[in-house]
């Protein structure tokens, strides 16, 4: 179902809460900001906003301050570095609900900026009262934080109820734009990379995915859970034993859809730099680190005749050279592709990073977490509760 977006929305005059993801990476005892991407990410809506002559209210949580104040989790290191990117004054509210919050509500053109919604315990817990409180503030609502979408907290989904129309903001948008087409009506043939550690994190993703995909290439460390169900050897590789009937039902249920390395990088040490040597058959003293270079050719072979590509996870212990080599392949042969590429956040994205393609994906998630239930086909619960269009 088609959601609202803030474009839909008549802003003039009116006041729009915001609900962002400024839960940014903190050092230095909450002072300084080590990374801008989210604060950056939320920039066009905010000045969509700003151009259409709302008055732009913010908010987000940070961190896990367990429903009390905490300094070194204030939003106070937010408020500075969104002001030096917007080029426009920020206020910092002193909370995020109460009387105090509401004497310093925004003037169209300006930016109020709550405190930390997790300092209230009631945020986590969906609290009707709070989430009233929230949507005093407001005239309209926009949930911008697709990473925090799929929790039902007061701010993405509560206080919806309370406020008279709620919409998608840009990032988001984008977010169910992509994330939608590939999981319902994508441009075929259709791929899935997917790798990491666990079959167990993966297991609704490959059964939503494999329904709607023509491929589903594996790798990382979840392959050997699938190899071991097939009776060949391991080694010392990461396996979930337990989920080996699993692996085996999978492979029975989708066969030549799921399509599994050939060949492996392996080690007898799990450290940057150990020697190494790519075998076809993992001996029993080592460990696989990495897919080898049939794996690599035969799947940048599926990818190269891909028209969506759908990534999620690393191919090897890709933090580790020379165990990238894999992922790095995979991740020049999906920018080359001409593909519309929808990569997962995560280590997914840090992939694509090392390998220096960025620019070339069609669409990065912001949504760890959220990205994985979206595409697991589960309904996000802040998504579920906007408008439909």
């Amino acid at each position: 179902m088609a959601k609202l977006s803030i474009k839909d929305l008549d802003l003039k005059g009116k006041r729009v809460f915001i609900r962002v993801d400024f839960n940014v990476p903190l050092a230095n005892g909450g002072q300084e900001i080590t990374s801008d991407k989210r604060i950056r990410a939320s920039l066009p809506t905010i000045q969509y906003a700003l151009e259409q002559g709302a008055g732009v209210i913010l908010a987000s949580h940070l961190g896990r301050p367990k429903g009390k104040p905490n300094a070194e989790m204030s939003m106070k290191p937010v408020a500075a570095k969104l002001q030096e990117l917007l080029g426009k004054t920020v206020k910092l509210a002193p909370d995020c609900v109460g009387p105090e919050v509401e004497a310093m509500l925004p003037a169209p053109g300006e930016v109020l900026l709550l405190e930390n919604l997790r300092f209230h315990a009631e945020e986590e817990a969906n609290d009707p009262v709070f989430s009233q409180k929230l949507a005093k503030l407001c005239d309209v609502y926009v949930n911008d934080a697709f990473g925090s979408a799929h929790r039902a907290h007061a701010s993405t989904v509560g206080m919806i109820q309370y406020v008279s129309q709620a919409a998608a903001g840009l990032l988001m948008d984008q977010e169910l734009k992509y994330l939608g087409m590939a999981t319902t009506n994508p441009e075929r043939p259709c791929v899935a990379i997917l790798g990491g550690a666990k079959v167990s994190d993966k297991i609704e993703v490959i059964e939503n995915l494999a329904k709607v995909v023509d491929k589903v290439l594996i790798g990382g460390a979840m392959a050997y859970t699938f190899l071991k169900s097939q009776g060949h050897e391991t080694g010392k590789s990461l396996v979930e034993d337990d989920k080996l009937d699993l692996a085996t039902k999978l492979l029975q249920q989708y066969g030549s859809k799921l399509v599994l390395p050939v060949d492996h990088v392996v080690s007898s040490e799990f450290k940057a730099g150990a020697e190494n040597q790519t075998v076809t058959e993992i001996p029993a003293d080592k460990m696989a680190l990495d897919i080898g270079e049939k794996t690599i050719a035969e799947y940048e072979d599926i990818i190269k005749g891909a028209k969506t590509i759908i990534w999620n996870g690393p191919m090897g212990v890709f933090e580790m050279p020379p165990f990238d080599k894999g992922t790095v392949a995979l991740a020049k042969a999906v920018a080359d592709s001409g593909a519309i590429s929808i990569v997962g956040g995560g280590d997914s994205e840090k992939a694509i990073k090392s390998a220096g393609v960025t620019s070339k994906i069609s669409h990065v998630s912001t949504g760890g977490g959220a990205s994985l239930e979206f595409l697991s086909g589960v309904e996000l619960p802040g998504v579920a509760a906007l408008t439909n269009a």
